[in-house]
């Protein structure tokens, strides 16, 4: 019988749960917060409020939001320096995967010194980090939930992959009432994003009985709800989206990614391509590779997908990216590498680069270069 651990933090849940923020900070022994965020926040005017929420309970803070979309390994040596300088307690982020994973950075570089550079890979911090609290403002990035930091090494421009139980943050705060404020686009994107994670981690070779039920779930979630969250922008279908991101960064915190992450990974890193825009495109014809080594659960996708079983699995299947396909055009999204890739010339050494990918490790298929180059191809 395998054993299998499966972490996640507290959680709270539910509209209006922003209000204890502050108060989760203060029971872990917090004073002086070190709170990261970015313009984006700040302009929809969440940050403020953060600042309300903890001048109420008497608590001080550091503000720092010199964070871009894939964070920088000198953002990160910068936020920790001011959290050792300030003297900071306890590291509060508010925002999407950016801010929360700069805040792992920050968190794991001021207990633990060096550089971010250092931690690459799994397990390799050693001293525990600052309590957490984190409040995710999009409802797919899962850093709220996750063992994993993804920060961007601008002299090599990798994106690493840093995994540590360590990293998981002490407490996540959900409030739906974030997505309301957000942009179309960023709620497609980041719905993509958890979608990616849900069947990635479903089809995993260390998933468990304890992932594959929160990725399914979190699957159906998204297929159902993100048209209604576009159409109507319902209360009810953001809540519906951020128990799906919810339920994917537990999925795949526990189980890990695959291939279409590993890629994602090594684009983003090297053309600063925004991490939401190429799931889109690279995750069906992943699911297709993929597909021999694990056509039962490609079937199970496919029938949550279509609705109902085909005469047989990998029929199942194959009808089920076809209509994943098709659900992702319906939003007027890229679904062609070429459309943000603009020099074909470069994939080779992207595949090179995503052969080092920690996410690799768990795809269901074993791939080279000319297997990734053979998906980059099929969906230029």
């Amino acid at each position: 019988m395998d054993v299998r651990k499966f972490s996640i933090p507290e959680i709270l849940f539910g509209q209006g749960s922003l209000q204890y923020a502050a108060l989760c900070a203060y029971r872990m022994g917090g004073e002086r917060v070190f709170l990261v965020s970015d313009t984006g926040l700040e302009k929809a005017g969440w940050v403020e409020r953060v600042f309300s929420i903890l001048r109420k309970e008497g608590l001080t803070w550091t503000y720092f939001n010199e964070i871009n979309s894939n964070p920088r390994d000198y953002q990160v040596s910068e936020g920790a320096k001011r959290y050792l300088a300030d003297g900071c307690d306890v590291v509060m982020a508010i925002g999407g995967g950016s801010p929360m994973d700069a805040a792992k950075g920050i968190a794991m570089v001021a207990s633990n010194g060096g550089e971010v550079n250092d931690y690459e890979g799994a397990n390799r911090i050693e001293r525990p980090l600052p309590p957490m609290v984190f409040i995710p403002s999009t409802a797919g990035s899962g850093a709220d939930i996750s063992q994993f930091a993804i920060i961007t090494d601008t002299r090599r421009k990798v994106k690493m992959s840093i995994i540590s139980r360590t990293l998981v943050p002490n407490i996540s705060i959900t409030d739906p009432l974030l997505l309301t404020t957000k942009p179309t686009e960023l709620v497609i994107s980041s719905a993509i994003d958890a979608l990616s994670h849900a069947i990635e981690a479903y089809v995993s070779t260390i998933a468990s009985t304890l992932t594959e039920i929160q990725s399914l779930k979190a699957i159906d979630l998204i297929l159902n709800y993100l048209p209604i969250a576009i159409q109507e922008r319902s209360m009810d279908s953001m809540e519906k989206l951020s128990s799906a991101g919810t339920f994917a960064g537990m999925a795949f915190s526990n189980a890990s990614l695959g291939l279409d992450h590993a890629l994602a990974h090594s684009l983003g890193g090297k053309l600063d391509v925004a991490h939401g825009l190429i799931h889109p495109v690279l995750l069906p014809s992943v699911m297709r590779f993929n597909l021999p080594s694990c056509v039962e659960k490609m079937a199970n996708i496919g029938e949550i997908i279509i609705g109902r079983r085909r005469s047989g699995a990998e029929a199942t299947a194959q009808e089920g990216i076809e209509r994943l396909e098709a659900f992702f055009a319906g939003f007027n999204i890229s679904t062609r590498l070429r459309d943000i890739v603009s020099d074909c010339d470069v994939l080779p050494k992207i595949c090179e680069m995503a052969l080092n990918d920690t996410c690799l490790v768990t795809n269901p298929r074993e791939a080279d270069v000319d297997a990734m180059l053979d998906i980059c191809k099929a969906c230029w």
